[in-house]
């Protein structure tokens, strides 16, 4: 399954959590968007008590083979045109990682150290991959983000099974796709963006009306 839908999901019932769960890829492209439009609406609200906690969605599982990067490219070109001029500003998809599971095992790890760092982590990563043009599947470059946030990175093996344990909660819990949200009772699938492939183009929109419920739910 692709990180994008061309619908928008409504909310359901789910337990109660603390924090603005999601499941996602650090390979998806959508999802930095995403987080990067929640961070800032969390500044806004002033909101410092509201954190991320990102799970593993790994796409290339999913989908049973790793993204394209050209692909990737051309929903990065979307984003560019339409709701994200400001953003992927050095991504180069000559640098594309191999696979995803490393730095989604760096971000399980960071969890384990707090939340906090955890979504630190997670943003780091993205940072990395969308904005600096890194490979985040290079093991000096892990290395550094486990360092500068005090994580130490364990048994790549261990590490792999925790993403494929995050992978079978999502699919328990109804994950559609990279970004899928839980917060408080509800859920929903990449609620800030509307997204559409037809005619062999990317369209994105903003996805007004989902986008402000979301919000809403988040920083209630």
């Amino acid at each position: 399954m692709p990180c994008w839908l061309d619908d928008e999901r409504s909310f359901s019932r789910q337990p109660d959590v603390s924090v603005i769960e999601v499941f996602a890829d650090v390979v998806c492209p959508f999802t930095h968007a995403g987080f990067r439009r929640l961070v800032a609406e969390r500044q806004v609200r002033g909101r410092d008590d509201v954190v991320l906690k990102v799970r593993s969605w790994p796409l290339e599982m999913v989908n049973g083979q790793p993204l394209d990067p050209q692909v990737v490219a051309e929903e990065v070109r979307a984003l560019q045109a339409s709701v994200a001029p400001d953003l992927f500003t050095g991504f180069d998809p000559t640098r594309w990682p191999d696979s995803s599971v490393p730095a989604l095992s760096l971000a399980a790890a960071a969890l384990d150290v707090g939340v906090e760092e955890g979504e630190a982590v997670a943003l780091a990563l993205r940072t990395a991959l969308f904005e600096d043009g890194l490979d985040v599947a290079d093991s000096v470059l892990l290395d550094e983000i486990a360092s500068a946030h005090g994580v130490v990175l364990g048994d790549p093996e261990v590490g792999r099974s925790r993403v494929l344990a995050d992978w079978r909660e999502g699919q328990e819990r109804g994950v559609v796709g990279s970004p899928h949200f839980f917060v408080g009772d509800a859920d929903m699938f990449c609620p800030t963006l509307k997204i559409s492939h037809a005619h062999g183009r990317f369209d994105v929109e903003l996805a007004t009306a989902s986008f402000t419920d979301f919000m809403d739910r988040c920083f209630a």
